[in-house]
């Protein structure tokens, strides 16, 4: 299964493709971190972003795109970027009829360590031990993209088969089933 990670955010947004499913040890395609310009208009901040996601889309051509769910913060701004980064990304993924995975940083967490109490770090070092990398994937915003897409092979993968084995369907779910079902 092929599965694009996104990290959302405004300023760096993180992008993360590999190549896994449950049990096999997942493979990086390519990762790294889009950014905008925090002096730029936000609405060309966002088209630049869905731009770069879509472009990704086309050239990895994933079978789905996991993408972290937005959780509540003190910093109101900082929530607000991630939140409308996390919607262009998701839009984007809808428009190429790519179906789109939610997952918190907790659930992530706990599927690449084993603790949804992990820190970065350690998120990083089971990321890069996981993907057999030379050195950890930087900066933190591509290692949690990594993570997020490890996480949505391993997991997601066997929750379809379950969804999908109660209604006769076969195939991939449509965009947004999974924030559905969580």
């Amino acid at each position: 299964m092929r599965v694009l990670g996104i990290d959302p955010g405004l300023t760096r947004c993180g992008y993360a493709v590999i190549d896994g499913s449950p049990g096999r040890p997942p493979r990086a395609i390519t990762y790294a971190v889009l950014r905008t310009p925090p002096t730029a208009e936000l609405g060309q901040r966002l088209l630049e972003l869905s731009d770069a996601i879509a472009v990704l889309i086309m050239t990895y051509q994933p079978e789905v795109l996991a993408v972290e769910r937005v959780f509540s913060q003190h910093n109101v701004r900082t929530v607000m970027g991630t939140g409308q980064a996390a919607g262009v990304a998701i839009l984007a993924a809808a428009r190429a009829g790519v179906p789109v995975a939610m997952y918190t940083p907790s659930e992530v967490k706990a599927a690449v360590t084993g603790s949804g109490n992990a820190d970065k770090a350690q998120v990083t070092a089971m990321v890069t031990r996981l993907l057999t990398l030379a050195q950890p994937p930087r900066p933190a915003d591509a290692a949690d993209a990594l993570a997020l897409a490890i996480c949505h092979a391993w997991r997601g993968a066997a929750l379809q088969r379950r969804a999908l084995a109660g209604t006769g369907l076969s195939g991939a779910l449509p965009a947004g089933a999974w924030g559905a079902r969580r």
